[in-house]
């Protein structure tokens, strides 16, 4: 017997011996708690959607799922976090809209953003609403474009930095308007929120999951939301096109995700407690309070989920190339 073929049989034999044992370890996945990642600050809109998706699979799955904010680089910290961790079920990401920019707007990561990743369904779509603070004198979306094209960049446009969704939304709205205005990033939308509050910015647009309770207090000026249709828990405010302004659509959708080679069985499971969860009543009702909706199970699948993140890829890199707003 050759050197080759002692060795290859060896080789096979510690295969045999381990494929039970990994085997069994995915078998009883999961035995420790399970760490999701959201690459936003604490408070903003996609922590809001994380912290209750991750409050009910904790009650699903058996373990704890315990948020931990990992911010910066629009995203891509938190994600790279999760696309270079250890493939087997305990680390998952929590990411926004920015999974299908950040192809296309960053050239230059440590980590492959599409295939460093299994798509383990998607969570919810939530719609936009263009928010100022009181004090702006515009009644309505019409005034607004007139007075941000007057005041030119004395207008402050808040957002939450490079390939974040409000960063995205201000953008395609002032290219849509003609408009210059000033932007001011921040790390995250709600302290975004809170410079708006304060007065101390004049516009922002953010999800809904952040401002449906500062719109129905009162505490902000709501213009329109970019939509397709009226939000069904803020039914007085126009979409874009009612107001004067069709064509200019956003919405912020939400995705689970493992690293890339995560076992099939595991990821099958992750899947199974994302789509308990979006069936809970309490994510329904939360969900409702905020503004959005879990999506359909169809939808909380890593087929779907592939699909449409594979779309939304194909949608904005057009876009990004004709503006050349690439982050780097």
């Amino acid at each position: 017997m050759t050197r080759t073929t002692r060795r290859g049989l060896a080789a096979a034999g510690l295969a045999a011996l381990a494929a039970p044992r990994v085997a069994r370890a995915q078998a009883g996945f999961p035995n420790r708690p399970i760490t999701m990642t959201i690459p936003f600050a604490p408070g903003g809109p996609t922590d809001i959607v994380g912290r209750l998706l991750a409050e009910s699979m904790s009650r699903e799955i058996g373990q704890p799922v315990v948020v931990e904010n990992s911010t910066g680089a629009g995203g891509t910290l938190g994600a790279q976090r999760v696309a270079t961790a250890r493939p087997d079920g305990y680390s998952i990401l929590l990411h926004h809209i920015g999974m299908g920019v950040i192809p296309t707007m960053y050239r230059r990561l440590a980590y492959d953003p599409v295939n460093g990743f299994e798509p383990l369904g998607l969570v919810t779509e939530v719609p936009m609403t263009l928010v100022g603070r009181k004090e702006l004198p515009a009644a309505n979306l019409a005034e607004l474009v007139a007075f941000m094209k007057a005041q030119g960049d004395r207008f402050n446009l808040a957002d939450a930095g490079i390939g974040s969704s409000s960063a995205l939304c201000g953008a395609l709205l002032a290219n849509a308007i003609g408009a210059r205005p000033t932007v001011i990033p921040f790390r995250g939308t709600g302290p975004a929120m809170q410079e708006i509050l304060g007065g101390r910015v004049d516009l922002l647009c953010d999800q809904t999951t952040q401002t449906t309770e500062y719109i129905r207090s009162g505490a902000v000026r709501v213009f329109a939301t970019p939509s397709r249709a009226r939000i069904a828990t803020l039914p007085d405010i126009p979409t874009t096109a009612e107001a004067g302004l069709p064509g200019f659509e956003v919405t912020v959708w939400h995705g689970l995700y493992a690293p890339r080679g995560t076992p099939a069985p595991v990821c099958a499971r992750l899947t199974q407690s994302l789509q308990a969860a979006l069936r809970d009543p309490r994510i329904v009702q939360r969900f409702t309070e905020i503004g959005t909706a879990p999506v359909p199970q169809e939808d909380a699948t890593a087929e779907a989920h592939r699909r449409f993140w594979m779309a939304d890829i194909a949608r904005w890199k057009p876009v990004i190339e004709a503006t050349n707003a690439y982050a780097d």
